[in-house]
């Protein structure tokens, strides 16, 4: 009979028992992978199969990158430690979905490994999307247990290049799409949200409702500009045209809007949790009088330390 901790399953806590937390994020991180690989096996993604499994796996790869960054807030905001402990299996997830794109773009080169490298050189966006996925990898190949143990304070140092490589993820994505950035929008507007919850927790900025709700507007008008400023440097679209898009609902709803219906979540989960001491920022350290106790919390999740923001 195999040691059930010889083999570590993703759904298992470090007791050996199922984390049904962590079964749920583990099916919902592979379905996108099952859903492709059965659309490929009936033949369902087009003529050009296999470039529609590079875009596919592509953004997935960033859809798994945002709901990592969201972690934290969702820890803050609605008080639960718990779901610290799928942060490591989004991270690893980002990084299986990267390789799995450009291991499709190799796939699609008929596999000429000095025609893919080529590529990567002389074209701008797929340098960028290289050096993003060089840096999952990076964060992926660190995220184990022993890593955390052998690189010590560096170990936070590097996994900050997180929201580094999440911008190179996002220009790459930009890039690649064209003439249709509706999604890159939505995507690079979510993470203006969170990384603007990440600018109030630095300034220690109070996290009520009210302040939430401010961040989801303004996370919403920066969307819009940036969606005029692209049209306009890429296309040349004159930018009041863009913004006026905004208001016309006879149409597709714009990204902007998209990203304030997902930063409302924030102030209403603020609401329903009541006030909590957390949500006005880490309280100043305090020495001990008594040799520190045991955080059974951090330890009963068995994650690895990580950025506090």
């Amino acid at each position: 009979m195999i040691d059930r901790l010889a083999v570590p399953l993703p759904w298992l806590d470090r007791a050996g028992r199922i984390s049904w937390l962590k079964l749920a994020v583990f099916l919902a991180c592979i379905a996108p992978a099952l859903y492709l690989a059965a659309a490929y096996r009936l033949d369902a993604l087009g003529a050009k199969p296999i470039t529609a499994l590079i875009h596919a796996t592509g953004e997935w790869a960033v859809r798994f990158l945002l709901f990592s960054l969201a972690i934290s807030p969702l820890r803050r905001i609605a008080d639960w430690p718990k779901v610290l402990v799928v942060r490591r299996m989004l991270g690893i997830t980002v990084m299986a979905y990267a390789v799995a794109h450009l291991t499709l773009y190799a796939v699609d080169q008929n596999l000429i490994l000095t025609k893919v490298v080529s590529e990567i050189a002389l074209r701008l966006y797929l340098t960028i999307g290289f050096v993003a996925l060089i840096g999952l990898i990076a964060l992926g190949l660190t995220s184990t247990d022993a890593a955390i143990r052998n690189l010590g304070p560096n170990w936070n140092r590097l996994h900050r290049l997180v929201y580094t490589i999440a911008v190179l993820a996002l220009v790459h994505y930009f890039l690649q799409s064209k003439i249709d950035v509706t999604d890159p929008v939505f995507s690079a507007g979510l993470f203006l949200l969170l990384m603007g919850w990440r600018v109030m927790r630095r300034f220690r900025w109070p996290e009520r409702p009210w302040s939430l709700l401010l961040l989801a507007v303004l996370a919403a008008l920066a969307t819009a500009g940036l969606e005029a400023a692209w049209y306009g440097l890429a296309s040349g679209v004159p930018a009041n045209l863009v913004l006026a898009a905004n208001l016309d609902f006879s149409g597709p709803i714009r990204p902007a809007w998209w990203v304030l219906a997902v930063g409302l979540v924030l102030p209403v989960v603020a609401l329903v949790r009541g006030p909590s001491p957390r949500a006005a920022g880490p309280a100043p350290r305090r020495r001990p009088a008594s040799p520190p106790r045991r955080e059974p919390a951090r330890e009963a999740a068995g994650e690895p330390l990580s950025p506090r923001a």
